[in-house]
């Protein structure tokens, strides 16, 4: 948030829920996730992706030099998670919940500048038997991020609940037929929830349109 109360900029660094197959080659694509929905709700900022399928915490350590320390961010919002839970399951590479959180707070470290910051608490909704297995995994990784949050102030979007919650009515299956990647529905419950935490954490009220386009 700027000091005349605008939105600013706004930088979102993540995985493939951020990336949501934007252009990597324009750097106003947003993808067609939940940063579009953000977006279009906030015409009045700038908005910024810069999220990457496939990452996990080390791999956003990787290119943090490049992807978000030019970035002169406002606001930075940081979700990751999940890739360091599936990993372990389909290539045998685990994160522990330490690891994570020593990537984690190397990368807080190293925000540029001083920005409101958005934590996104990573999700799992199974829907195969053998993804329960990933709820433990993944349990350590969300308690570290909630923790950071606390400590740093950072605004927090608690997706696991809120996902888990929504899943018990449409089914996991249509809100992440793998799992994993969002869709429609979820892409803007997703929305929703960062809007509610930014408004929270920026103590103004943001006009949420999400619901009502596209």
């Amino acid at each position: 948030m700027t000091s005349s109360g605008t939105p600013g900029r706004l930088v979102f660094v993540g995985d493939s829920i951020t990336d949501a197959g934007r252009d990597r080659g324009d750097a106003t694509s947003l993808g067609d996730g939940f940063v579009g929905l953000v977006a279009r709700a906030l015409p009045d900022a700038e908005v910024v992706n810069v999220g990457i399928g496939g990452d996990r915490a080390v791999d956003l350590e990787a290119r943090w030099e490049r992807d978000v320390a030019p970035s002169a961010p406002d606001v930075l919002t940081v979700y990751v998670g999940v890739n360091d839970t599936w990993r372990r399951f389909d290539a045998g590479d685990p994160t522990s919940a330490e690891s994570f959180e020593a990537t984690y707070r190397r990368l807080l470290e190293r925000v540029p500048g001083s920005p409101r910051l958005v934590l996104v608490e990573p999700f799992v909704l199974p829907v195969r038997d053998e993804q329960q297995a990933w709820l433990d995994d993944l349990a350590g990784k969300r308690d570290v991020v909630t923790r950071l949050a606390a400590e740093t102030g950072a605004a927090l979007v608690p997706l696991h609940g809120l996902l888990t919650r929504a899943a018990e009515d449409a089914g996991a299956a249509a809100l992440a037929p793998d799992g994993v990647h969002p869709t429609p529905p979820a892409s803007r419950i997703i929305a929703d929830a960062w809007l509610t935490a930014y408004a929270g954490d920026a103590q103004t009220i943001v006009d949420n349109r999400v619901g009502q386009q596209g």
